[in-house]
């Protein structure tokens, strides 16, 4: 039987022991209260979640990707974070890849005896080919879950930097893995529901994770998304919004730079800055590795 009383995410929380007696209002002020509670989690761990954005971050130079895997809602906020950074990014849907245990259907009908097994964890691994390349993010709020231990003990096998993203301290994922996070986020108003606090840190920290290497590879030109993909009206007119503030122009300009750029906000950007021909752009974003400043700061040349 798993030991659970030492964790401090299934100890019970001392300001809601009458949780049952409490009105929505005092239920929802102390939800509040411990919610301010995850930003000091997070900030505690910075310096290690730097260190796995820049692991992250150097993956995806290489061609490698970001393998977030978890069980339950560890596992759904992986995918969460993972499935929203094609539009955002304009990056493939194989380059941050969510993994839960029981397959995509856990992320909708809750599979929770899969996350026993550490051999699933190593089979779905296998099953997405895990390449040495790639970055392995393990997430699981106790920090004890069978199926992340078994995925990241494989992924260390094939010689991946591993990271671990836990709500406990010395937990057993964070001695699996070569970076170790730990969101101290304390018992949940609910005693052990950690898709409370603990996840809402778990979230937290993805967020940093996939939009920071996406920063660093070149996503994003001053604080603008200029790879989103235009996939409905709301994004076609977000795209034109974002040619106008980087260059300074009216609308008609940017939609003719659009369409000039097929559609690609970072490409019309750098045409319009360098004031040259879409050739020449696009080649002095490939000598740039894909970042606009470079680009246009150091007026490449082909």
């Amino acid at each position: 039987m798993a030991n659970l009383e030492r964790l401090m995410t299934e100890k019970r929380n001392t300001k809601t022991m009458n949780l049952d007696e409490m009105s929505p209002y005092e239920i929802i002020t102390i939800m509040n209260k411990e919610d301010q509670k995850v930003l000091d989690a997070v900030h505690d761990a910075l310096p290690q979640i730097g260190r796995a954005i820049e692991w992250t971050t150097e993956s995806l130079q290489k061609n490698g990707r970001i393998i977030y895997i978890g069980a339950g809602t560890s596992g759904r906020l992986g995918i969460l974070d993972a499935v929203e950074c094609p539009p955002t990014f304009g990056v493939s849907y194989d380059t941050i890849v969510g993994v839960i245990a029981g397959g995509e259907g856990a992320f909708v009908k809750a599979e929770e005896g899969a996350e026993d097994d550490p051999e699933l964890g190593k089979e779905d691994l296998k099953r997405i080919y895990l390449s040495s390349n790639d970055v392995v993010i393990g997430l699981a709020a106790s920090g004890r879950t069978p199926y992340v231990l078994g995925a990241l003990q494989y992924a260390k096998e094939v010689g991946c930097r591993t990271v671990a993203i836990s709500c406990n301290t010395n937990t057993k994922i964070s001695e699996k893995a070569d970076c170790a996070i730990e969101l101290l986020t304390g018992p949940e108003i609910l005693t052990g529901s950690t898709r409370l606090k603990a996840g809402t840190a778990e979230k937290m920290v993805l967020n940093m994770i996939s939009t920071v290497s996406m920063v660093g590879i070149g996503k994003a030109y001053q604080n603008l998304m200029v790879d989103l993909r235009q996939t409905n009206k709301k994004l076609v007119t977000r795209a034109e919004n974002i040619v106008m503030e980087a260059v300074g122009c009216e609308r008609d300009e940017a939609k003719k730079a659009l369409r000039e750029a097929g559609g690609g906000a970072k490409l019309a950007i750098t045409k319009m800055l360098l004031n040259c021909d879409i050739e020449t752009a696009r080649e002095c974003l490939t000598q740039a590795d894909g970042k606009v400043k470079v680009a246009v700061s150091k007026r490449l040349t082909i």
